[in-house]
C-alpha cells in the first residue's frame, strides 16, 4: 500500500488516516439529461480512475479538476471553470460521487452543440438520486495507482473553529471526531417553508441515500419569472424542482421528506465542501459543521478560508441564491 501525495493544508486542518483505501467504480456508467439552467441536452459518463487522481471533469478534450481552486459560483449553481472552459451545475453530482465513496473518477461531458465553450450537468428530477443508482449500477472498487498499489485514504479533521458568514448567513465547524451537518433555513416569504432545521449525525453513505440524497430543489413560484428574464432556469420545470406558492403552498406535491427543503441545502453543502477534497482523498471535513441560511457562493467561502485561500463571491450571486436553491 502506497501513501498519499503531499496534502495542501492550513492551521485549521489536519489530514489524517481513515483506515480505509481510496476506492473508484468498478465500470463505466452513463447518464442523459437536461440542464437546469441552460435547457440543453448532455450526456455525463462515469468512468473509473486510478488512485490519487481524484474526481475531474473532461470537456472538449480539457480537463477541470474537481477543486474549490477551479470553483467560479454562478448564480444559482456552481460551477468549474479552467482555461475559458467551464461545467456548470456540478454540485449534485459532486455530493453524490463524494458521500458514495467514489474518490477517484473522470467524468466525461458530452455537450451536443459543438460550439459551446460550457457544458451543464443534467438536473434530472432536482435531486442527487439518479447519481447514487447510477454507482449503484456498476458498484466500488479498490482504486489502484499505475505499479497496481492501493492508497489509504485521508480526512481533513478540522482543529479548531472555523467560520464564514455574510449579514444573518453563515457556514461555522467545530471539532468532532465524526462528521455531523446541522443547517437551518429561514423563508418568512413561504409560509408553508418557514424555518427549518434537520441535523444528521453520523453522516454516512447510507444515512446519505436515505435521507438526503433524495431531497430535490426548491423555489418560490413568485420569484421564478425574474430568474428566467435574467436567463436562467431554462430548463426548470415542476418535473426537476419542487414550487412553493407564497398563498397557494406547494404546487406539485407530495415531498419526499416533511423538511425536503432543509435536506436539499445538506445535499448542496456536501457537493460544494467536496472540493476541498485533494488527490483522492475526503473533501467533507471531519467536524460537526453548523449552517444558517447558506448558499453555494457562501459554502465556497467556507471552503477555501478551510484550506488557506483568500476571495469572496460577489454580492449578485448572494441576492440571486436567495430566490432559487
Amino acid at each position: 500500500m502506497s501513501v498519499s501525495k503531499a496534502l495542501k493544508s492550513s492551521k485549521l486542518v489536519s489530514w489524517k488516516p481513515t483506515g480505509r483505501l481510496q476506492q473508484t467504480l468498478a465500470g463505466c456508467v452513463e447518464r442523459n439529461g437536461v440542464g437546469l439552467h441552460s435547457g440543453k441536452v448532455s450526456s455525463v459518463r462515469l468512468w473509473p480512475e486510478l488512485a490519487s487522481r481524484g474526481r475531474y471533469f473532461e470537456f472538449r478534450c480539457r480537463s477541470i479538476p474537481a477543486a474549490i481552486e477551479f470553483a467560479q459560483i454562478s448564480p444559482l449553481c456552481t460551477s468549474l471553470s479552467k482555461d475559458g472552459f467551464r461545467i456548470r451545475t456540478v454540485e449534485h453530482l459532486l455530493s453524490a460521487l463524494e458521500a458514495s465513496g467514489v474518490d477517484n473518477c473522470r467524468i466525461e461531458i458530452e455537450a451536443f452543440d459543438d460550439k459551446e465553450i460550457d457544458a451543464e450537468i443534467p438536473i434530472f428530477d432536482g435531486s442527487a438520486r439518479e447519481w447514487v443508482e447510477a454507482v449503484e449500477e456498476v458498484g466500488l472498487a479498490v482504486a489502484t495507482d499505475l505499479d497496481g498499489n492501493c492508497v489509504e485514504k485521508m480526512a481533513p479533521h478540522v482543529n479548531e473553529p472555523v467560520c464564514a458568514w455574510r449579514n444573518d448567513s453563515f457556514v461555522v465547524a467545530f471539532p468532532s471526531p465524526a462528521v455531523q451537518i446541522t443547517y437551518g433555513i429561514n423563508f418568512p416569504q413561504a409560509p408553508v417553508i418557514g424555518r427549518q432545521w434537520f441535523s444528521t449525525y453520523p453522516l454516512d453513505n447510507l444515512v446519505y441515500s436515505m435521507q438526503i440524497a433524495l431531497s430535490r430543489t426548491f423555489c418560490i413560484y413568485e420569484e421564478i419569472e425574474p430568474m428566467r428574464n435574467a436567463g436562467l432556469i431554462k430548463g426548470g420545470s415542476l418535473k426537476n424542482a419542487i414550487v412553493c406558492s407564497s398563498s397557494k403552498g406547494w404546487l406539485n406535491p407530495p415531498l419526499h421528506f416533511i423538511d425536503e427543503p432543509c435536506r436539499h441545502k445538506i445535499l448542496d453543502l456536501i457537493g460544494d465542501l467536496s472540493m476541498v477534497a485533494q488527490s483522492g482523498n475526503q473533501g467533507l471535513p471531519v467536524a460537526h459543521i453548523v449552517a444558517y441560511k447558506g448558499g453555494h457562493a457562501l459554502h465556497a467561502d467556507f471552503a477555501r478560508r478551510l484550506i488557506g485561500m483568500s476571495g469572496k463571491s460577489n454580492m449578485l450571486t448572494m441576492v440571486a441564491e436567495k430566490l432559487f436553491f
